[in-house]
């Protein structure tokens, strides 16, 4: 695990693609000049500076295959082949979790965007950028393939994905396409981020150029954005904050970079203030600090940040993702409320993903990014300050019987002072269980709660975070690693280093407990829960699935006693190159507070 909160974050173009760079190497075309529409999108790519697009192959965007193998060489950006659109979207969605920049993701027609949707809203609600191209047509029915064409060619096809989207366009030209594409690169990085859809016709792509398109300054086209929070509302946040005798910071969505880390830490210190992270998002605040207050969960806070946000007079929320659900959870809460956030700029009224509307005293319309900085300078210096408490002991393991936290604690131990990112955990996690020191150290969930994310996420993770000096690890569930298993055979083509461990409870666990719910308020037998739930008789080889896909497997480790050589081999392979998977056969359980947090009204 890192250590300091200095290191910086990775360049994950030059040394990190090198590797990369050397494979899938078409034969040189000899083709210079853009002769035909997706050469024309081609180059539009090429301007937005994307290194990759993930992609799965189909006939409606075929002309833009051509042209990014046979016109640009198949390089800036060059193609991931994925075996599913799910996996393709997905591996965007973790490289922009680790870069905060837009990757491309491309699915073929209507059928593959359908494939596709689930990672979509995944990186919606994580407010993750990526721009994807899809393709539908020839929308000149005259120019149809019998049977073919006509299924795969949609009147509307970005209504499929409008609600969960920030923009789509489907152009009806090359030089449309291109200003399509500058402006889709443009809104998915621009905050609050998310992903956005180009539609290309199958005949604008194939159709020769009837004249040359003429070239354009593409930055000119893409001018960054900031939002400055206005100044007397710093002064009034301020002002709230500066009298508060039991602050609280919930720190939510914010960057990877170091700098903004240190600047939340130092705000914290300066207010003498507690804080309270999430296990949805990235990490954002050490875990390890002596302010921070308990450990970091998915579902619901830890008692001990309860207890904290209860005694709250003031509560700083940086852009906390559901603050009304959380105050629900909470109760009892009667602290002033600032909040920073621009996120209600995507509120629409398909998804209820915004979560409820929060009580707010203060409202400070910035990212959190330009929100503490500010806050800063207007608090001015402080005098010393005794900090609330001292740092947690990591909890040890208890019984017989092989459980995450078993598995969590030996994985720890394994990685030992490397930097290392947890680029997914599964829901059983114990997030006290691994300190959080550095803003890659945990790069969150995976936004809409689709199970079969993870892996996917993880491999784009990993992928740009190849060359950074970080062990990437993913912790999945076994049905998350089942429904995403495909996403491995793209890191093992790749050579993207990973390690993934399977807590493996042969069980849609969750759905068991919710089973078991309402079998006690229906006043029936509970013993019933496991049917329609478990995944055994007979057991699935996750290990032989990996090892199918070109990864190296090991397991299933059913023993406490083999996780420590067991991981220390894996960890082994993934620094010299590879692509690990281990299956540890875990008891099923989650955290108390966990379980409890499940439970809806009246269960």
């Amino acid at each position: 695990m890192s250590q300091s909160s200095k290191a910086p974050v990775p360049d994950t173009r030059p040394d990190a693609a090198v590797e990369i760079a050397a494979l899938d190497r078409p034969v040189p075309a000899g083709v210079n000049t853009a002769g035909f529409g997706s050469d024309v999108v081609a180059d539009a790519l090429r301007l937005t500076d994307i290194p990759y697009i993930a992609l799965n192959p189909g006939a409606s965007y075929r002309g833009l295959h051509d042209s990014l193998v046979n016109y640009l060489g198949n390089e800036k950006p060059q193609m991931l082949l994925c075996l599913h659109e799910e996996s393709a979207v997905a591996i965007a969605h973790g490289y922009a979790k680790v870069t905060g920049k837009a990757m491309a993701a491309a699915v073929h027609s209507n059928v593959g965007l359908m494939h596709a949707t689930m990672a979509m809203f995944n990186a919606w609600c994580d407010r993750m950028p990526m721009v994807v191209l899809g393709a539908t047509g020839p929308v000149d029915a005259v120019k149809r393939r019998p049977w073919i064409d006509w299924i795969h060619t949609a009147r509307d096809q970005g209504a499929l994905i409008r609600g969960y989207t920030k923009w789509d366009d489907q152009p009806a030209s090359p030089a449309a396409a291109r200003e399509a594409v500058l402006r889709a690169h443009w809104i998915a990085n621009t905050a609050p981020r998310g992903p956005t859809y180009v539609n290309l016709d199958a005949g604008m792509q194939e159709d020769k150029l009837a004249e040359p398109v003429a070239a354009i300054d593409a930055q000119r086209y893409m001018p960054p954005v900031a939002h400055a929070p206005a100044a007397d509302l710093i002064a009034r946040a301020a002002d709230l904050l500066r009298h508060a005798k039991h602050p609280v910071i919930l720190a939510g969505r914010v960057s990877r970079d170091p700098e903004a880390w240190n600047a939340r830490v130092a705000l914290a210190e300066r207010l003498n203030a507690r804080a309270v992270t999430d296990l949805k998002v990235g990490a954002a605040f050490p875990t390890d600090h002596a302010l921070h207050a308990g450990a970091p969960s998915i579902i619901a806070p830890a008692p001990e940040a309860v207890e904290a946000m209860r005694a709250a007079d003031v509560i700083l929320s940086l852009d906390w993702v559901d603050v009304a659900g959380t105050l629900k959870s909470v109760g009892n809460v009667s602290a002033k409320v600032v909040q920073v956030s621009i996120d209600h700029h995507l509120h629409n009224g398909w998804s209820m993903d915004y979560q409820g509307l929060p009580p707010v005293d203060v409202f400070l319309a910035c990212e959190p990014d330009a929100a503490v900085p500010a806050l800063l300078q207007a608090l001015g210096p402080g005098g010393p300050r005794t900090l609330a408490a001292s740092k947690p002991e990591l909890p040890q393991p208890a019984g017989d019987k092989l459980t995450v936290d078993h598995m969590a604690d030996s994985l720890r131990r394994a990685v030992g002072d490397r930097p290392a990112s947890l680029t997914h955990v599964s829901l059983s996690w114990n997030g006290a269980i691994w300190p959080f020191r550095h803003p890659l150290d945990y790069l969150g969930g995976d936004g809409g709660g689709g199970v079969g994310g993870g892996p996917g996420i993880s491999v784009g993770a990993a992928l740009a975070l190849k060359g950074s000096g970080r062990l990437p690890v993913a912790v999945c569930g076994d049905g998350d690693f089942l429904m995403g298993v495909t996403a491995l055979w793209t890191a093992a083509h790749y050579r993207i280093p990973l390690l993934i461990v399977v807590a493996n409870n042969r069980s849609f666990f969750n759905d068991e407990l919710h089973q078991e719910r309402v079998a006690r308020m229906r006043n029936r037998p509970v013993e019933n829960r496991w049917v329609g739930q478990r995944i055994s008789e007979p057991d699935i080889d996750l290990a032989g699935m990996a090892r199918a896909q070109g990864a190296q497997g090991f397991g299933p480790v059913t023993a406490i006693g083999d996780l420590d050589a067991v991981f220390a081999q894996a960890i082994a392979a993934v620094e010299a190159g590879a692509l690990a998977v281990v299956d540890v056969r875990v008891e099923p359980g989650y955290t108390a507070a966990t379980t409890a947090a499940m439970t809806r009204k009246g269960d």
